[in-house]
């Protein structure tokens, strides 16, 4: 094909994973009672991580100070869940572009990265939902200088703490798959990141410190407790990807 006809298969395969994100976009923004309870259950001590901890009973009272942002931010939720939820499909579409201009071994190798970092970008999130995120809400949510200052929380800073942690969490959790590449380039070896385990647990305390922004020791244990073990695992992969 020419390079124009590639121009054309491209933009068919965006158009339709256009299509799938606002798809699953507007179902989520119907399904506005089923998605907010999700979305703002980690604000109550009936959340099952705080169960399972037995964390005393608090509930946060989230407010609204704009004409639009409750609209706005059902639009940006609805969205974020659409995309999650067609995710695969637009993996699909993309491997489907690229294969036929790689050779059998490089499609069966690039499958299993594209999988891989998917499922791993999951874990991430869900590990900030049921974990991190619940941490946070608890400690700054009831955190107080003094008892006569109330925490009034509005609904927009929730939301952005919850989707940008999410983010953050999910990129974070790709590290295995990044050191899984440069070790097959060549780049990386297990040797080297054995010998800068130092250095690499200051760098994933100062991520932990700057995804949760708190005093609490604890919380920050629990953020950088599965940071340093997928850089361990990292080390484990580089090590037999080179092997192999």
């Amino acid at each position: 094909m020419t390079f124009w006809d590639h121009l054309d298969v491209l933009r068919a395969a965006l158009i339709r994973m256009a299509i799938a994100v606002v798809g699953c976009g507007v179902v989520a923004f119907i399904l506005k009672e089923e998605l907010f309870a999700i979305v703002l259950a980690p604000r109550s001590s009936d959340f099952i991580t705080y169960r399972l901890l037995g964390v005393d009973a608090f509930s946060l009272h989230l407010m609204n100070t704009g004409l639009t942002e409750q609209f706005m931010i059902h639009m940006r939720t609805a969205l974020y869940a659409g995309l999650l939820a067609a995710s695969p499909y637009v993996l699909y579409e993309l491997f489907r572009f690229v294969s036929p201009g790689l050779y059998q071994n490089e499609r069966r190798y690039a499958g299993w990265i594209v999988g891989t970092a998917y499922v791993m970008f999951i874990v991430g999130t869900l590990v900030d939902y049921f974990v991190i995120f619940p941490l946070t809400v608890r400690f700054l949510g009831t955190y107080q200088v003094s008892p006569d200052v109330a925490n009034m929380l509005t609904l927009q800073s929730y939301i952005d703490t919850l989707l940008g942690m999410s983010l953050v969490m999910g990129i974070v959790f790709e590290l295995p798959v990044v050191c899984a590449l440069l070790g097959r380039m060549g780049l990386l070896t297990a040797h080297i990141m054995t010998q800068f385990r130092r250095h690499a647990i200051v760098a994933i305390l100062i991520v932990a410190a700057i995804i949760t922004p708190t005093t609490d020791v604890f919380t920050l244990f629990v953020v950088a407790l599965p940071i340093y073990l997928l850089y361990e695992l990292s080390i484990q992969i580089v090590r037999i990807t080179k092997r192999n």
